[in-house]
Parts: structure tokens; C-alpha cells; sequence
């Protein structure tokens, strides 16, 4: 291959010239130019060597569907690995290495592993490395393993942008068809979005040099780009669609220029069109890996984009009639073309590290370059990716879109249409919805299967090094299936993601099963379609926004009456009000709560909504205490368990009505128990007949509580009985106000009366008001976090996570009943009925109390066994307070049999001190629950 440029050719800028070097040779290229094509104007023929045996490789396309060209790049103290030669832009400056070379692409020594490539066979280590054993050679093949090499230092402000957006028609092509399709769109109101993952709009345009509608190509382009404007419509350039899933999310990539983190779009469209074209497939035969032979799309993709004319002496080898204007178009850049029928021939090319000739029917051509085009094969990858099927077009020998999901459709050359008034046709009635036209294809094609017979090596991957031998080997040993294949063979992984290799890999595999292309059937493409930086999953959890604190709606309240803010649960909430000392601070705190009452903003605890006709089915199922008998305006405490019968959190369920619950988690748990609902709810039941809504961040709540909880409640005039008889602990009630929907719940976490209502938060603050107003006369005051902890610890109300460890169960923590009463089948069911469910030494909840004077122990703390010879931890401290209400020191424990030693003694021990403690209920506060229901 010696290509040149091409005057007035591309679309380069031709009056400015970039330096850079390719395996420390220095060349030169333009503004505009990828590194291939820079390479190829420069003369370069070997730009990367295979993964296996280090065969020379030059590249086979221009753009997404080459896999040859992969360089390590640096830019300054910029350096990027596994760059794609084809797809990447020349800056000033570049040092390009090609991979998987030492020490550079022409010149590789482990080129000699080809010499020995009748030993390695596709997976032969799997047969020749197991024995004596895998792992005395595993550190030497790891070592070899993989391509590029990574740079340890960290670019700075690599970051990419996060963006969700949605659109009524999301356009994934900007060539004729995806640009004649979001004209018609955008014409009739939709919303529409174009993407393209060149800088520059047009797609297969620049390859014909034709006319389109009697324009000249680029005054239609701009034409179509001016007017889709002009109607609301957007254009992103640059920008690859590398993935779609579920409910039409498109994952898509910005390139943003080398050295800067790309941007990452989630774009959520009602409809997608597919207008991606087509590639050119590879044709089979002796020596078809050499440097110099390439796709005829490519050529003409080099010559109109960039001004590049692959070679001077061109052989072009087809089996299909695209080529005919292609060869015309390459005489009239100056090439000398010579064109050849693959027919019932066995072409061979001649040469190594330079291409000299095609040898066809013992004749030999001279030539430089051989374009191989064994047709054209729609790009379907996003198609599959969205659920897409396929079906087998025999007039074009290639696999088309067929039965798609909800909301996409193909147009163009991706829908096998390759005549261009048919593809706009096409593509309009597509934006629009509508029925596609008869098309009446110009476009001819002969069947072609590969030699399996050739005694001479013949390429399918190129990347991988598989032969059409490796595939053969793989029949033998019952490999049949094209996944199977795949996996066995390496064919079509990593970048090439099978662009180029697929559909020789699959005539290879039909032809040794004597079956028909579509028997054999296709691959599954996923995503990504292209590789993308790991910095685009990484996202923007880092540094500050790792995991940002939420706020609460009233934050400017509790600062303005002097709280100390602190970080709960991922929350920012008052830890205590006022300036005295933190300890005596908090212990005035309990002390007010306990005697009079304490205003208290839980606006984090969750507030989840389960409702639908299959919503007290699913809830009794989803959680381990009993729900079908709980009443509409009722509360009952409940336990979520995950299916090793493990305590997950706890909550609050209320039945506003007959097909809707409200449940009220801890704030910590919020997310990880929406996400269990809503995977619950997708699997095994009908998701049309439950719905689950977080409403939490709606909702502010206060909670009032105390012996004058009630009686400050009242004062706000919300018209409700709040006498014992008619709202009772564990009952709901809806009110209104200030003419705002309320919610009231009495529910205690304190052990005295309470309530807590929730309003809207917009009015959160009003109400925050009217109650600081009110709590005046009754001596009330704010509490935080801290005291709130204590207030709970001193009722033996657990907090989950801390109280609770990964093993804990509930029948460990006092809840016993519902395993052993409960009928029907619930999360976690089989596995309180293990062997280690029921195992005599489970580590139980208790209490532990030591002498007044004693200071309190330490949180963490060990109780240890010292009967053996060496002292055993038997269980630890989970929480541990000062209790003002007391008088003494308490903690919780979880203690092994811990229930049946209550009474007893225990150490303790922490960092080689050891005490005594008493080992108590774990309830120190009102154990005949009284004051809970007065």
C-alpha cells in the first residue's frame, strides 16, 4: 500500500500541517485527519500486529469497523492506551506506539511465534497448560495477556459530564437517511435528536461523491442541517450510541478530544430510529490478513473524507455490484483499477510485510492494494442491543432488523436498503411512523462461501488470529453453536465486537455443517458498541459528590435556633441545639423529652407507597410479620428480611386503605429498600397490579413526643380526637393543615406518647413554625439526633445495622412469633428453619447495665468467656449511653444465649481492661408499655 493524498479531495484542512510520530518515525498530517489516514498518506503500511502470532497488520477500514490499527498515545503528559488508529483525531504533537509490538509494528520479535502457529490452535491452552499444573504457567500467560499498556498517572479534571435528557425521536446516523428522517420529524413537532459519531455530518455522502435530490452532496447536507435546526431539532456530532436498553434508554458517548473525558448522555426517547448503514464484509481467501488488503468502503471512505487514495495499483475483488462505481471513483482519484469476480476462483495474495500481487486461477496481478468486498452487511449491533430480532435477507445475503420492540425502527442501509432515493424514502416514512415503501433493489450480490478445503491459511478474525482451521477445529470437538464458537475461538471479541469477522465466521461454520447461513444463525451483540473509557461507568461519585450528604427541608430552621449539624444515615440532621457543652446539652434534651416534649424533624424517615389490587399480597410476602389482618388506619412494626433470613431493616407499615400501604423505613435504608420492593415486585408478580412509589423527599415530618405531646398536638387545630380511645398508639389519621393535606401517625421510637406529622414540603416550614409557637406554653423543646439515640436505647428500640450485624435474625432480637405462626411464603422463610437458624449459642439482644458510678462502657467492646484456657468473645457492645432518665449507665449487647442469661454476669472487655456487667432485658424504659398508650 502507497497512499497519497488527493487534491481537492476530503474535508480536511489542507493549509494547516500537524506533526507526529508513529513508532518514532516523525510524519505529518492536517486538521481533520484520523491517525490511520494520516499513516496511509504518509506511506505507512504496518500500523499493529495480531494478538497471537504478531502477524503484520495494516488497516481494513476506516472508522468503527477496524480492529488492526490500536496505538498507545501521548500528548504532552497526557497518555491514553488502546486508542483506535481509525476513529481517533490527529493532534499536533502525538506520540503514537502500535500495541502488542516490540519493538515497534514493522519490526515485532515475537513475529516468530507464527513460525510456530501449527502448535497453538485455538485453545490449545486449555488442553496443553493443565498439567502438571495451570498455576506454574498462569503468571507468565497473564503476563503476556492483553493489549496497551496503562499509565500510572492520573489526568487531571478527567471527568466526564453526566446529562439525562429525553426526546420524542432519537436518530442514530446523521448520513442521508438519518438526516432526510429528522427533517420530516422535526417538521411535524417532535422533538427530535440526531446523533453521529463523526465531527462532521454526512455519513456515506463523502464516499459517492454524487448528487442527492439533484444538490451536490454537501449544499444538501447543509441544507438538511440548516432546516432541522431551524424547527427545534438537535444535532450531536461526535457523538457514538453505544448501547440501548431497557424502556429505550440510549447510552450515549460525546468525544470531547483527546486528553478530555468524553460526556456521557442518557437520552430517553419515545421512539429510536436506527439509520447506522452499512460496513463492508471480508472476503475469505489464502493470505486475506496481509497488509495492503482492505475493505472497499473503506478506500472510498479514505478518499472522501480525507483526501487519501489507499493505493496506485488496486485490485479490487467483489462479489457484488457496490463496487462497480467504487472502481470508478478510484480511477478518477488516479489509481490504476483492475477488478476481479470472486466466482468459483481461489484467490491468493502474494507477498508478507508488502503486498505484491493477487494470485487468482495460477495467474498473478501485481498490485499494491487488494479491496475485498464480499457485500454489504447492515450495522445492527444497537438493533439486538434494544431487543431488536433479525431475520435473513437471501437477495442481499445479510442479516436485517425485523421484529423490533415497543418504539424502534431501522431505516436506510441498516435496513438493507442501499439504493439512496429508496434509503430517504425509507427513512422518511420511518420519522413518521409510517408504513415502509416497496423498494425494488438495484443491488446485486452472488452467495459466497469460503474454501474449507484451502490447504492455505485463510483469516476471519484479524485481531485474533482465527483461521478458518481454528473454526473448523472447533466443529470437530462439537463446538456447533455460533456462541459456543465464539467463546472456544475468541472470534468477534473485544473491539472488533464482530463487525468484521461475524459473518465469515458464520459461512465458515455453515459451510463445515452444510447448513445455510440463517440455520446457523447469529451472535448476540451487547453493548458497548464501541469501547469506551472506564471513567464513563465511573460516573461523578468522587471526592465531594462520593456520597453527598441530602438535606432537610427545614436545615435554615434548625440553624437559626442553634443547632449542630452532623451527618446520619447520609443526612445532614441536627445532632443537638445550643452552644453548652455537647454532654450536657443532650442530657437536657432527654431529660425535656421525657418530661415534657421534644419536637423532633424525622422528614427522613422513608416513606415508601405500595398500592394496586396485588399490593397487601405482595407486602405480606415481602416482610416478615403478618400484614393481610393489619385494618385500614392502623400501624403495625414489621421486619424486612433478605432471603438468608437476615434482618435488613425495620419499619412502620400503615394501611391508608384497602389496596395502599404507606412504609415508613429507617432514613438510612430508604433506597436499598425501595430497590428490594421493586425487584420483588418485577419477579413473580404482575407489575400492572403493584406500584411502588418513594415519596420521601414529598413529605416533611415532625414528630412530637412526650407526656405533653398530645395536649401541644391539639394546639394546632388539625379537628382531631386525640383522646387514648379514639387515636390509640399504632393508628393513622388524615387531617388537614392550613388547608394542606396532613398526615398524623401514633408511633413511638421514644417510648412515650408521640406523633409524627407529615406535610407536604413546601409547607414544611409552616408548619415547623406553628408548632415552635405552640410548644411555648408547654415547655417544649427541640432534640437532635443524639439524644433521640439515647431515648431509644433506654426503650430497647433497636437501630438496624448497629443494634443488628450480618447475621442476626429476628427471632435473635425478640421476634420469634411469625416464623413459627406465619402460613404463607415470605422473603427469608427457609432459611429461619436451618440448622443454624436454630443453633443454641445464636448471638441474642440483651441488655447491660453496671453501677451508677461506673462510667458507661465502651460501644464495640467485647463480652468474653474466660471459662476455657483462653478467654472466648462471646458476643459485643452495640450501643452503650449515659442514661439521664436512669441514672446510670446502659447499653445493648448481642450476647450468645443471651436471653436465657438475663440476671446473670459477664465481662467485658476492651483493649485488655476487663469489668463486670449485669446482663439485663434489653428494654430499660416502661416495660409494661403504659405510657405508650396513654
Amino acid at each position: 500500500m502507497s497512499g497519497f493524498r488527493v487534491q481537492n479531495r476530503g474535508l480536511i484542512d489542507r493549509h494547516k500541517t500537524l506533526s507526529f510520530q508513529f513508532d518514532g518515525k516523525s510524519c505529518t498530517g492536517h486538521p481533520g485527519d484520523t491517525l490511520a489516514s494520516a499513516l496511509l498518506a504518509n506511506g505507512i503500511k504496518i500500523m499493529g500486529r495480531s494478538f497471537k502470532y504478531h502477524r503484520p497488520r495494516g488497516v481494513w477500514g476506516a472508522w468503527f469497523d477496524d480492529s488492526n490499527a490500536i496505538f498507545n498515545i501521548s500528548l504532552g503528559a497526557i497518555q491514553l492506551p488502546n486508542c483506535p488508529a481509525a476513529t481517533t483525531y490527529l493532534e499536533d504533537g502525538m506520540q503514537a506506539r502500535s500495541v502488542n509490538t516490540f519493538p515497534s509494528a514493522r519490526f515485532d520479535i515475537k513475529g516468530v511465534l507464527d513460525w510456530f502457529s501449527p502448535f497453538l490452535p485455538a485453545g490449545f491452552y486449555y488442553k496443553t497448560f493443565m498439567r502438571p499444573n495451570w498455576h506454574l504457567f498462569e503468571p507468565t500467560i497473564r503476563k503476556m495477556a492483553g493489549l496497551g499498556k496503562l499509565d500510572g498517572n492520573i489526568i487531571e479534571e478527567y471527568q466526564s459530564d453526566q446529562i439525562h435528557q429525553s426526546c420524542d425521536l432519537l436518530i442514530v446516523g446523521a448520513g442521508p437517511a438519518g438526516l432526510a428522517a429528522a427533517l420530516s420529524a422535526s417538521q411535524k413537532g417532535s422533538s427530535v435528536v440526531l446523533v453521529d459519531d463523526h465531527d462532521i455530518a454526512g455519513g456515506s455522502s463523502y464516499q459517492q461523491q454524487s448528487n442527492i435530490e439533484n444538490k451536490p452532496a454537501s449544499l444538501w447536507i447543509r441544507d438538511q442541517i440548516a432546516a432541522i435546526a431551524g424547527n427545534g431539532g438537535r444535532i450531536l456530532l461526535s457523538t457514538t450510541a453505544y448501547g440501548i436498553y431497557d424502556h429505550n434508554l440510549v447510552a450515549l458517548i460525546q468525544d470531547s478530544g483527546f486528553g478530555h473525558a468524553p460526556r456521557l448522555w442518557r437520552m430517553r426517547a419515545k421512539r429510536i430510529l436506527i439509520a447506522t448503514g452499512a460496513i463492508d464484509r471480508q472476503i475469505t481467501f489464502a493470505n486475506n490478513d496481509r497488509p495492503g488488503i482492505m475493505s472497499a468502503v473503506g478506500a472510498l471512505e479514505f478518499l472522501g473524507r480525507y483526501g487519501v487514495l489507499v493505493g496506485k495499483k488496486i485490485a479490487l475483488l467483489s462479489n457484488n455490484s457496490h463496487t462497480q462505481n467504487t472502481a470508478n471513483l478510484l480511477r478518477e482519484a488516479g489509481a490504476e483499477v483492475e477488478t476481479f469476480d470472486t466466482g468459483d476462483n481461489s484467490p491468493v495474495a502474494i507477498g508478507g510485510k508488502k503486498l505484491r500481487a493477487l494470485n487468482i486461477d495460477g495467474k498473478s496481478h501485481s498490485c499494491d492494494v487488494i479491496l475485498a468486498s464480499g457485500g454489504l452487511t447492515p450495522v445492527v449491533h444497537l438493533w439486538r442491543h434494544g431487543g431488536g430480532r433479525l431475520e435473513w435477507n437471501e437477495a442481499i445475503q445479510a442479516f436485517i432488523p425485523a421484529q423490533a420492540t415497543t418504539g424502534m425502527r431501522a431505516a436506510g442501509a441498516a435496513n438493507g436498503i442501499y439504493e439512496l432515493d429508496e434509503a430517504l424514502a425509507d427513512a422518511r416514512a420511518a420519522a413518521l411512523d409510517q408504513p415502509s415503501p416497496k423498494v425494488q433493489s438495484a443491488y446485486q450480490i452472488k452467495a459466497l462461501l469460503p474454501d474449507i478445503n484451502s490447504k492455505k491459511r485463510q483469516w476471519i478474525d484479524f485481531q485474533h488470529d482465527v483461521t478458518v482451521k481454528d473454526i473448523e477445529l472447533a466443529a470437530r470437538e462439537n463446538y456447533s453453536s455460533v456462541e459456543h464458537l465464539k467463546r472456544y475461538t475468541t472470534l468477534g471479541m473485544a473491539s472488533d465486537q464482530g463487525k468484521t469477522s461475524n459473518m465469515a465466521g458464520l459461512a465458515v461454520m455453515a459451510s463445515l455443517q452444510n447448513r445455510t447461513i440463517s440455520e446457523v444463525g447469529t451472535t448476540t451483540f451487547r453493548p458497548p458498541f464501541v469501547p469506551v473509557p472506564f471513567e464513563l461507568y465511573r460516573g461523578v461519585k468522587r471526592q465531594q459528590l462520593f456520597n453527598p450528604p441530602k438535606r432537610l427541608a427545614l436545615e435554615a430552621e434548625h440553624r437559626n435556633v442553634g443547632a449542630a449539624m452532623g451527618e446520619y444515615g447520609g443526612w445532614l440532621r441536627p445532632a443537638w441545639y445550643g452552644d453548652d457543652d455537647p454532654h450536657n446539652t443532650i442530657r437536657k434534651e432527654v431529660i425535656s423529652a421525657r418530661t415534657h416534649v421534644a419536637i423532633i424533624d424525622a422528614s427522613p424517615l422513608g416513606k415508601i407507597e405500595i398500592m394496586g389490587p396485588d399490593a397487601e399480597k405482595f407486602i405480606n410476602f415481602v416482610f416478615y410479620n403478618t400484614l393481610t389482618t393489619l385494618k385500614p388506619g392502623k400501624i403495625r412494626y414489621a421486619l424486612m428480611l433478605s432471603e438468608r433470613g437476615i434482618v435488613y431493616d425495620d419499619a412502620v407499615i400503615t394501611r391508608v386503605d384497602q389496596n395502599r400501604f404507606i412504609i415508613s423505613c429507617s432514613s438510612s435504608h430508604v433506597e436499598g429498600v425501595n430497590n428490594a420492593l421493586e425487584g420483588w415486585r418485577q419477579d413473580g408478580n404482575d407489575p400492572d397490579r403493584i406500584f411502588v412509589h418513594d415519596t420521601t423527599q414529598n413529605w416533611a415530618t415532625i414528630t412530637l413526643s412526650g407526656p405533653k405531646a398530645g395536649e401541644l398536638l391539639s394546639k394546632l387545630d388539625m379537628s382531631i380526637d386525640l383522646s387514648p380511645d379514639a387515636f390509640p398508639h399504632m393508628t393513622f389519621r388524615q387531617a388537614d393543615f392550613l388547608s394542606v393535606p396532613a398526615r398524623i401517625s401514633r408511633v413511638s421510637f421514644t417510648g412515650d406518647p408521640s406523633y409524627e406529622i407529615s406535610v407536604p414540603t413546601l409547607h414544611a416550614s409552616a408548619l415547623w413554625s406553628a408548632i415552635a409557637k405552640a410548644g411555648k406554653s408547654v415547655q417544649a423543646a427541640f432534640i437532635g439526633v443524639e439524644a433521640l439515640s439515647i431515648l431509644r436505647a433506654e426503650k430497647g428500640y433497636i437501630i438496624v445495622g448497629k443494634d443488628t450485624d450480618g447475621e442476626t435474625m429476628p427471632h435473635d432480637i425478640g421476634f420469634s412469633q411469625p416464623r413459627l405462626r406465619k402460613e404463607s411464603a415470605f422473603v427469608g422463610d427457609r432459611a429461619l428453619h436451618t440448622h443454624a437458624a436454630n443453633g443454641q449459642n445464636r448471638r441474642q439482644l440483651v441488655g447491660l447495665m453496671v453501677k451508677g458510678n461506673e462510667c458507661k462502657i465502651v460501644t464495640g467492646a467485647h463480652l468474653i468467656d474466660q471459662s476455657g484456657s483462653k478467654p472466648r468473645s462471646i458476643g459485643y457492645v452495640t450501643s452503650s449511653y449515659d442514661s439521664p432518665t436512669l441514672a446510670h449507665p446502659i447499653a445493648l449487647a448481642l450476647l450468645e444465649n443471651g436471653t436465657a442469661r438475663i440476671g446473670e454476669s459477664v465481662a467485658v472487655w476492651n483493649q485488655g481492661d476487663i469489668r463486670q456487667a449485669t446482663i439485663a432485658s434489653a428494654c430499660f424504659y416502661d416495660k409494661g408499655g403504659g405510657l405508650l398508650n396513654a
